[in-house]
């Protein structure tokens, strides 16, 4: 231990005389650990948040779609799914075809989305499609009643349960003996899916694309292709390179322009949350330039009889440097533990409960990832160190014959 450290260590261990700088010690100490702790929680809820949000949306849709300029569907898409395959970083590249639907169960009614997937290629990539939440992934049949998939959400507003029967009623008209009607049909509920996204399992219903392309009249065409990719952020390069393979005739949207607006607010929120809890070190601060002055005033004395035995200024400085420095780092240190122990405690009994079908998540989980955590703990001990700066050479400056006379 160097002679500087081992005479800041010594100060900040106050004998009775000296109590009120030590109080006023360990209300830095704890303002600094109150600053980390609040920005610690802070981030890991926002980014905790943002996360599962993105990854629940991500999950139950496409990281790419291709889509047709015309609107009419996409021809030949097995040819381009295939190319599209053949692409560095693509983990999958399926048909869809969707349309609007009203659906009946029950006596009851509701608006939905019915989605026509290749449940071959989709479901290796789909945790939620692996583990249903009841019955079984639905086959395309020739004849007989199909099966289709229910969201839970939108299953419980139904009333359905697998091996029930579902009406669905499109858009689209048949010609009946009293003139043009709605075209009808009723499928038999195969199973039931949840992918925690509350927007898409209440309103969303999936059966085979084959069956799809006969509900509505799609044959030999897809309303988009869905892309799915190993790393996400490689987006729009990879859109890209799908837009330089495929026919001038398609369009692409990744998943960053079809969400942008919601992962930019919660960007700005988090930079902003940082920003504001900030200030609470930076108050945390001036408690510490403020012991380090009482430091510098209660020894005067001290500081001159060190410079008389052969003390320098820069050793002078360096000892107040490393009395803040001190406070800064078992603050810090503090509060991080504080901060994360809170994250534990809140993520094991999920103390932070949000209306699911507003946020799309039943409770915040907190996560720190650790370059968030090493940014907390770099910006807090930054101020501090700089906190020390005034105090410590306003102490190498001082007169030791002046400070001689000081009893």
């Amino acid at each position: 231990m160097s002679f500087e450290l081992f005479v800041a260590r010594r100060y900040l261990t106050a004998r009775r005389k000296e109590a009120f700088v030590s109080v006023i010690t360990l209300i830095s100490v704890v303002g600094v650990a109150i600053g980390v702790a609040a920005l610690v929680i802070a981030i890991a809820l926002i980014t905790g948040f943002q996360g599962d949000v993105q990854a629940k949306i991500l999950g139950a849709t496409s990281h790419i779609m291709v889509s047709d300029l015309g609107g009419r569907g996409l021809e030949n898409y097995d040819d381009m799914a295939r190319q599209i395959r053949a692409l560095p970083g693509v983990e999958s590249a399926s048909a869809v075809v969707y349309n609007t639907v009203l659906l009946t169960a029950r006596g009851e009614s509701s608006g939905a989305l019915v989605k026509g997937l290749d449940f071959d290629r989709e479901r290796p990539g789909s945790a939620w499609l692996q583990k249903l939440e009841a019955g079984r992934i639905p086959e395309a049949r020739s004849g007989g009643r199909e099966g289709l998939l229910l969201g839970r959400e939108l299953a419980l507003r139904l009333g359905a349960q697998v091996g029930d029967t579902v009406q669905i009623v499109t858009a689209s008209s048949t010609l009946g003996p009293t003139g043009l009607l709605p075209k009808r049909k009723t499928f038999e509920v195969a199973g039931i899916f949840n992918t925690g996204l509350y927007e898409f399992d209440s309103s969303t219903a999936l059966v085979p694309i084959a069956t799809a392309q006969r509900l509505f009249g799609l044959e030999g065409r897809a309303s988009y292709i869905q892309v799915r990719l190993r790393d996400i952020f490689a987006a729009p390069e990879t859109a890209r390179k799908i837009l330089a393979a495929l026919p001038p005739v398609v369009y692409i949207t990744t998943w960053m322009e079809l969400n942008k607006s919601l992962f930019s607010a919660l960007k700005l929120e988090k930079n902003i949350l940082f920003l504001t809890i900030t200030l609470i070190v930076v108050v945390a601060a001036l408690n510490i330039i403020a012991t380090l002055i009482l430091m510098v005033m209660e020894k005067t004395r001290d500081i001159g009889i060190l410079m008389a035995i052969g003390a320098t200024p820069a050793m002078i400085n360096r000892i107040f440097f490393f009395q803040g420095a001190l406070i800064g780092v078992v603050g810090t240190a503090l509060g991080a533990g504080l901060g994360l122990g809170w994250c534990a405690l809140a993520n094991a009994f999920k103390l932070i409960r949000i209306p699911v079908d507003i946020y799309q998540i039943s409770y915040v989980p907190f996560r720190m990832h650790p370059l968030d955590l090493a940014a907390i703990v770099g910006v807090t001990l930054l101020i501090s160190f700089v906190s020390t700066l005034f105090p410590a050479r306003r102490a190498a400056k001082v007169d030791p014959v002046v400070a001689l006379k000081y009893e």
